[in-house]
């Protein structure tokens, strides 16, 4: 059984990394199937989008639906769970946004396009 110091730490097992808060976010708008999300987030690889939707899959924060159709269609979504996210993820966005503005007068020069979460 793994020991924690603080429960942050057990959070941050779940939804810490580069990617995982992101895919979060963007499943937070609706379903998306694999392709959808690697468009969304262009700096990833497929091999890292996969191993982080199969962790996010094991850990109960996400969904995946297996549709029986050819050619084979598979789709994302939040767990009652993993929506159970919403307020830090709304909390994490907001902070950005303020962290953006605060060290870039022209926000339009570090984001890539508009976010939302809500």
């Amino acid at each position: 059984m793994k020991k924690y110091n603080i429960p942050v730490e057990a959070a941050l097992e779940v939804i810490g990394g580069k990617w995982k808060v992101v895919i979060l976010c963007h499943l937070i708008e609706g379903k998306k199937r694999t392709s959808e999300l690697k468009k969304l987030m262009p700096g990833i690889t497929q091999k890292m989008l996969t191993q982080q939707l199969r962790e996010l899959e094991e850990d109960n924060v996400i969904l995946r639906e297996v549709y029986n159709q050819v050619p084979p269609k598979v789709e994302y979504s939040l767990t009652d769970y993993g929506w159970s996210l919403k307020g830090i993820l709304d909390s994490l966005c907001s902070w950005g946004e303020q962290h953006i503005e605060k060290n870039h007068p022209n926000k339009e020069d570090v984001l890539i396009q508009p976010q939302s979460i809500e």
